[in-house]
C-alpha cells in the first residue's frame, strides 16, 4: 500500500466531536492488502475504528465529480483510511494522480455517529457508577460500545451474591446522573495536567511526557479517551445495566442506552 511521505492526518473530532460536516484535502487514493480502496485526506471529522467505538460512515464527495462512499474507516500508524466505493462511476476513471489535492467534503451519518456517542459516553458513565456503588475496586480495562451488545470489563470481582443487586444499584445510580446531566468535555492536555484531572495518576500504557485527550463527564476523574461523546450526561437519555458477570478476576457489566 503506497502512503510513503504521508503525514499524520489531523482528526477535527479530536477538538470538535460535534463536527458532521467538514473540508479536507485528497492526499492519496489506495488499495489495501484485501482488495479494498481507501482515500487518505490531509485531515477527517471520521472516527476509525478503535477504543471500542465502531467506525463512522457517510459520503466524501467534490459536489461535481464524484460521490464516495464511506464504508468503513480505519487508523494505522496516525494515517486515517477511509474505505468504500464510488457511487455511480467506473473506479478505473480515478487514481492518486487525478485525485490528489483535490479538495472535498466530508458528510458524517449523524445518527450512526450520536448513538456511537451516547454508548460510548454511558461506558464512561459506569466508570463513575462503579465508583458510587462500592465497587471502586474495579479497575477499568476494555470495553465495547457497539449497538449489539455493549460492555465494560473490569480487573477485579464482585461476590456472586452481590451481582444482581449491584446490577440495579448501578442502573439507580447511572440514570440519576443522567437525570442531572452535567457537561461532558474533551482536551488534550500536558501529562501532569491529565494525570491530575484523572485522579492523580494515568493508565500504563499512556507515556509518561505524552499529553494524552481525557474526557470528562461533569465533575467526575477523567480518563483517557480517543472517542466520540455527547456535549451532556443528559443526551445519554436513559441507560439499562443488564448483567454484571464476574470470571477468572474480571467482571464485565453490559449495558445499553435508549434507542
Amino acid at each position: 500500500m503506497e502512503q510513503h511521505h504521508i503525514n499524520p492526518t489531523n482528526l477535527i473530532y479530536f477538538n470538535d466531536m460535534f463536527k458532521l460536516q467538514s473540508k479536507a484535502t485528497i492526499l492519496s487514493y489506495v488499495q489495501g492488502e484485501d482488495g479494498r480502496r481507501a482515500l487518505i485526506l490531509d485531515s477527517t471529522i471520521f472516527h476509525p475504528q478503535g477504543g471500542g467505538q465502531p467506525y463512522d460512515t457517510g459520503f466524501i464527495t467534490n459536489l461535481s465529480d464524484f460521490k464516495f462512499l464511506v464504508q468503513d474507516v480505519r487508523s494505522k500508524d496516525g494515517i486515517v483510511f477511509h474505505y468504500g466505493v464510488f457511487e455511480n462511476c467506473d473506479i478505473g476513471e480515478f487514481d492518486t494522480r487525478v485525485l490528489k489535492g483535490v479538495e472535498v467534503l466530508l458528510s458524517v451519518d449523524g445518527p450512526r455517529r450520536r448513538l456511537n456517542s451516547r454508548l460510548h459516553s454511558a461506558g464512561h458513565l459506569l466508570d463513575v457508577c462503579t465508583r458510587n456503588v462500592g465497587l471502586g475496586h474495579l479497575e477499568p480495562g476494555k470495553a465495547y460500545h457497539f449497538p449489539d451488545g455493549p460492555y465494560v470489563e473490569y480487573k477485579g470481582t464482585v461476590p456472586q451474591n452481590e451481582l444482581q443487586t449491584k446490577q440495579k444499584e448501578l442502573e439507580v445510580v447511572a440514570n440519576d446522573l443522567i437525570s442531572r446531566g452535567g457537561k461532558v468535555s474533551a482536551a488534550i492536555l500536558p501529562y501532569e495536567e491529565a494525570s491530575e484531572l484523572c485522579g492523580g495518576c494515568l493508565p500504563d500504557y499512556i507515556p509518561k511526557g505524552s499529553s494524552p485527550r481525557i474526557v470528562t463527564l461533569g465533575n467526575n476523574p477523567g480518563c483517557p479517551c480517543g472517542g466520540t461523546h455527547v456535549s451532556d450526561i443528559s443526551e445519554i437519555m436513559s441507560m439499562k445495566v443488564s448483567q454484571i458477570r464476574t470470571k477468572k478476576g474480571m467482571t464485565k457489566v453490559f449495558y445499553n442506552v435508549e434507542s
